[in-house]
């Protein structure tokens, strides 16, 4: 295949294939991120949330057994391979849920919405895309660097696997536990067991992330050219199909756009399967101004947090990063700030 198609192809493929199953999911199963917490919150329905914790128990089983039989390497994930800054997860976190909620979808969803025929997204999605990289290498990058900088010893572990395999137990142990207990938390409700659906999404969604990881290890290895081993996130990874769409005669297809396009294809075809795809646009001036607001919060907190929710809150965890708890739980608390301004608008309890 390398031979074939080149090593940028090769990753382009991966996170392709891994993105259309991601956009499957979003429109069959209903994996959403800001769903989830809303149904925790004001739904009193839990099996979106436990359908998100067997899509991190099985990311981090397949990782864990990748890595023992030597087809993974957790020292070249990207959210083990710096030096881990809680305040930027915090603050970073915060800003992305809260922008979630203002805009209605992360980054994920929004891409998903897009393959559903929803214009609003399209423009959340340029948004958010752009925003991240005024942060990230634009002109706010240095601002970034001199506030969240960390002056640590790189060597310091970052992850739980990384920790207890310096104490003597198998990164195979830690993955298995950690993702069997998650699992079986997930399952410990009745009625999620009943939800064969949402139960088969979720592991979808999780050996995703797993075959990206795989994948892009599989292909640094066995090519020649230097390629970045990386998984699903979709904050950057949207900047960067926006400037590849403005470059592409001059430069290579990445991992991140096949996840892209990956995401918004599997969507398109997920919608038609359901009968759920049309048209739509925003008739109301002030809430494509939350919605835009929200995605211009979103990319720059996605950069400060070095992942959005599906970045942090899944594939960050599949590698058990120190900042992935942190993040998801900054996340959670901005979506549901936002999502308490939104319905009540902070309206003190009578």
């Amino acid at each position: 295949m390398l031979e074939t198609l080149g090593e940028a192809n090769t990753t382009a493929l991966i996170g392709l294939l891994g993105g259309i199953a991601l956009g499957l999911a979003a429109r069959i199963g209903r994996f959403c991120t800001l769903g989830a917490i809303e149904d925790v919150l004001y739904g009193a329905d839990d099996r979106r949330m436990r359908m998100w914790a067997i899509a991190i128990g099985v990311s981090i089983i397949g990782v864990h057994v990748a890595l023992s039989t030597g087809h993974f390497d957790l020292g070249e994930a990207a959210y083990l391979d710096r030096v881990w800054n809680p305040l930027g997860s915090i603050v970073g976190g915060l800003m992305f849920g809260y922008g979630m909620a203002l805009s209605g979808n992360c980054g994920y969803g929004a891409l998903a919405r897009l393959g559903g025929g929803d214009l609003r997204s399209f423009v959340i999605v340029l948004v958010m895309g752009l925003s991240a990289y005024f942060v990230m290498s634009g002109p706010l990058a240095h601002a970034r660097v001199w506030l969240f900088s960390v002056e640590m010893d790189a060597s310091t572990p970052q992850g739980f696997s990384q920790l207890l395999d310096t104490a003597g137990i198998s990164p195979l142990v830690t993955g298995l536990v950690f993702g069997g207990v998650l699992i079986a938390l997930a399952l410990s409700s009745a009625e999620m067991r009943r939800a064969r659906g949402q139960i088969f999404w979720g592991v979808v969604v999780g050996l995703a992330i797993v075959s990206g990881w795989v994948g892009t290890y599989w292909v640094a290895v066995t090519g020649f050219e230097a390629e970045p081993i990386e998984t699903h996130t979709f904050a950057a990874p949207i900047g960067d199909t926006i400037f590849y769409g403005m470059t592409a005669s001059g430069n290579a297809l990445s991992f991140s756009v096949g996840s892209v396009l990956g995401v918004v294809i599997g969507a398109t075809l997920g919608s038609y399967s359901k009968g759920h795809f049309r048209w739509e646009a925003c008739e109301d001036p002030r809430e494509l101004r939350r919605q835009l607001f929200g995605a211009a919060l979103m990319g720059p907190g996605a950069i400060l947090a070095v992942g959005c929710s599906v970045g942090q809150g899944i594939s960050a965890f599949s590698v058990l990063a120190f900042s992935a708890p942190v993040t998801f739980a900054a996340i959670f608390i901005g979506a549901a700030l936002g999502l308490r301004q939104l319905i009540s608008g902070f309206a003190p309890a009578e």
